[in-house]
C-alpha cells in the first residue's frame, strides 16, 4: 500500500512539474528541446533503429489487444453480476494511474516539444499575417518548380518502391540541409514502414511518429509521389518539431534540398495543395489561373490522389479525423487538422526573407 501511494505522489508531482514547465516556451526550448530531448531521441533510435520492423507498432498492437481483453473481462463480470463499488473504485484508480503514466512518459519522451519556440524562432523568420498577393506570388514560384520537376520526377519513380531507397533518400535530404542549418542534423536513422499501412488508408493517415520508441512510421501503400515528403515530415517530428506545421516546414526544407527530383517534386506537390486551400477561399479565379499553369502530368497525379482518397473513404475515418483534431487542439495547436496547412505562413515568411530563388 505504501509503495502504491508513493508511486502516485511521484507521478502526480512529475505531471504537475511538467505542466508548469510547459508554460515557459523559452525554458522548454533551451533545456528540453535543445538539451534533454536530443539525447533521449538519439538513444531511442540507437536502441530500436536497427530492428527491421516497427517495435512501436508491436507495442501499440499489444496495448490494443490488452485493452480488448480487459473490456471483454469487464463485460463478462457485468453480465454475471460480479461487480461492486470496490471493483469499480479499483478499476477507476487503475485507469487514472495509467493515464498519469502515459501523460508523464509521453511528455518526457517527446510531448514537451509542443511547447517549444520552434523552427521559426530558430531560423529567425517573421511569421505574420500574409496578404493574398503574398500568397499568390509564393504559389507562382511553386508552380514554376513543379513545371521544372515534372518530367525529371517521373524517371524511375518506382525506385522508391524499395523502402530502403525511400528512407535513405529522406535521410540524405536532411544531410544536405544540415550542411546549411546544423539544427537539422539527423543521426541514427530510424524510419520504417508502418505495419498498419493498409489500415491507415481507411483511417486517413500517411505516417506517424511513435514517441515511446522514437521510430518514424510511413504508410507505404499510398501513391508513390506522396511518400518522400511524408517521410521527411516524420523525420521532422523525430528532430523535435512536434507541431504539424513545423514538421511540414522541416520536411519542406529537407525535401527541397534533396538531390532526388522526386523528393523535390513531392514537397512542392503537397505545398501547392496546402497553399491552394487558402487562395481558393479568398479568390477562386486566381487559384484556377494557377491550376491552368500546371502540366498535365501533375494534374494526373492530383486525380490519382483524389481517387485513392475516395476509394478508402468511410464513416470511421470521419470519427478518427475528429478525434485527431481534438488531440492536436489539446497539444497547443488550436486549428486542429488545419495546422498542417498553416505551414503556408512559414513559407511566405521564408519567401519574404530569402526571395523567390530560395523557395
Amino acid at each position: 500500500m505504501w509503495r502504491k501511494k508513493s508511486a502516485w505522489f511521484v507521478l502526480l508531482g512529475l505531471a504537475i512539474c511538467i505542466k508548469i514547465f510547459s508554460l515557459f516556451p523559452n525554458a522548454v526550448e533551451k533545456y528540453y528541446a535543445l538539451g534533454i530531448y536530443p539525447v533521449i531521441s538519439k538513444l531511442q533510435r540507437i536502441l530500436f533503429g536497427w530492428v527491421p520492423f516497427s517495435v512501436g507498432d508491436f507495442f501499440y498492437g499489444f496495448v490494443i489487444v490488452w485493452l480488448i481483453y480487459k473490456l471483454y473481462n469487464t463485460i463478462k463480470r457485468i453480465i454475471k453480476k460480479q461487480t461492486n463499488k470496490k471493483y469499480w473504485l479499483h478499476a477507476l484508480l487503475q485507469i487514472g494511474f495509467a493515464v498519469v503514466v502515459v501523460y508523464v512518459s509521453f511528455n518526457l519522451l517527446w510531448g514537451l516539444n509542443y511547447n517549444r519556440r520552434g523552427v521559426a524562432y530558430q531560423l529567425e523568420l517573421k511569421v505574420q499575417r500574409y496578404t493574398k498577393d503574398d500568397l499568390e506570388q509564393m504559389m507562382q514560384q511553386i508552380v514554376i518548380r513543379l513545371n521544372a520537376l515534372d518530367s525529371a520526377s517521373r524517371v524511375n519513380r518506382e525506385f522508391i518502391q524499395r523502402k530502403r531507397n525511400l528512407f535513405e533518400g529522406a535521410a540524405a535530404a536532411y544531410d544536405q540541409l544540415a550542411l546549411k542549418e546544423a539544427v537539422f542534423t539527423y543521426s541514427f536513422k530510424s524510419v520504417k514502414p508502418s505495419l498498419y499501412s493498409y489500415l491507415g488508408n481507411y483511417l486517413g493517415y500517411t505516417g506517424y511518429y511513435n514517441p515511446f520508441s522514437g521510430e518514424a512510421q510511413v504508410n507505404t501503400t499510398v501513391p508513390l509521389f506522396v511518400q518522400p515528403f511524408t517521410t521527411c515530415h516524420e523525420i521532422g517530428h523525430q528532430l523535435g518539431y512536434a507541431k504539424e506545421n513545423e514538421a511540414n516546414f522541416a520536411g519542406y526544407l529537407s525535401a527541397k534540398s534533396s538531390q532526388n527530383a522526386l523528393f523535390r517534386y513531392s514537397v512542392y506537390f503537397d505545398l501547392y495543395s496546402y497553399s491552394r486551400y487558402y487562395l481558393y477561399a479568398q479568390d477562386s479565379v486566381a487559384a484556377k489561373k494557377l491550376d491552368a499553369q500546371l502540366p498535365s502530368g501533375i494534374k494526373t497525379d492530383y486525380r490519382e490522389l483524389r481517387e485513392f482518397v475516395i476509394k478508402y473513404r468511410n464513416p470511421i475515418e470521419a470519427i478518427i479525423d475528429h478525434l485527431y483534431g481534438q488531440y492536436l487542439k489539446a497539444n497547443n495547436q488550436p486549428s486542429g487538422k488545419l495546422t498542417y496547412n498553416e505551414v503556408v505562413a512559414w513559407l511566405v515568411a521564408y519567401y519574404k526573407k530569402y526571395g523567390a530563388s530560395a523557395i
